[in-house]
């Protein structure tokens, strides 16, 4: 009985210890940050190398050109870093970490990599209704012009409530770019080889992208001809969201755009902004999401 008693102590103590391990490397991003408010460059605190892995993640640290690339200290890349980010969401341009950037960071969005190379220069001079804010993938990734009938299925590793929601979810966003584009779309079975997987991954799923739990990254997709669109099945998922759910069908409108070649949009009403507000839709693709892919396909 002894034994038993001892057997089942060490097995709580176990899942305990597990249960801090998890608490503490699991410690939310914005609390990290939000102790380092008011840091600027020639600061070093403890969290700044952190902040300099996020946003390199979004695509304003390319390169760790200085010698404090893997250090705590605030130094002049990650300054240009921030201003960067700054100016391209409509903020302060500080260099610094202030409450509005740290607001707007901790934002739910897309996982693709905010893009830093105008690839489209040349077509934004001919956009009718004002400065366009569409943006291409470096190298103007896209489909070849013979490929304009595009297949999907859904090859998920984790079940989520809204799988049975999933192929008219689909279907309706596929059908709001195949409306304004070349592209026509049809469901295969998921033993069928498809030019698009579709499906719910959790964590570290194999693709170098690792989901991060609630908030935080939401789906990605790659672009040309990578065909592949992963939600993170860890979100609060709805097709009518409420205050704390975020819109499936939002959200894969918005990645459909990364598959056709479309990168972000600094337009804060397109469909391919990065952002995305909980209870919000967002579905109905607007005139720089157009003009995007219609100026990427030659359809001008």
């Amino acid at each position: 009985m002894a034994s038993q008693t001892s057997s089942a102590m060490l097995v709580l103590f176990l899942l305990l210890h597990m249960v801090v391990l998890s608490t503490v490397e699991s410690k939310p991003t914005a609390e990290i940050f939000r102790n380092l408010v008011g840091c600027r460059k020639g600061h070093i605190i403890k969290g700044v190398h952190e902040l300099k892995q996020f946003v390199k993640k979004l695509g304003y640290l390319i390169h760790d050109r200085g010698k404090h690339g893997m250090d705590e200290e605030f130094d002049e890349d990650l300054e240009s870093a921030m201003k960067a980010y700054q100016a391209n969401y409509q903020l302060n341009v500080t260099g610094s970490l202030d409450d509005a950037t740290l607001k707007q960071m901790m934002k739910p969005r897309c996982g693709i990599a905010d893009v830093m190379v105008h690839g489209n220069k040349n077509s934004k001079s001919i956009y009718p209704f004002g400065a366009a804010r569409y943006e291409f993938f470096l190298g103007n990734l896209k489909w070849p012009l013979s490929k304009t009938h595009l297949t999907y299925n859904f090859q998920s590793s984790v079940q989520v409530p809204l799988d049975e929601d999933m192929r008219s979810v689909c279907f309706r966003a596929f059908e709001r770019w195949a409306n304004v584009s070349r592209f026509t779309f049809e469901e295969v079975p998921e033993d069928y080889f498809a030019d698009i997987e579709i499906g719910f991954y959790s964590g570290d799923h194999g693709d170098g992208n690792p989901f991060d739990g609630p908030q935080g990254t939401l789906a990605h997709a790659s672009p040309p001809t990578g065909g592949k669109l992963h939600y993170d099945a860890d979100e609060n998922w709805s097709t009518n969201p409420g205050p704390d759910e975020i819109d499936l069908e939002s959200v894969t409108v918005h990645e459909i755009g990364h598959l056709l070649g479309l990168q972000h949009s600094m337009a804060t009403d397109a469909v391919m902004y990065a952002y995305f507000e909980s209870g919000v839709t967002k579905r109905r693709l607007n005139r720089d999401d157009v003009h995007g892919i219609r100026a990427l396909y030659g359809l001008l």
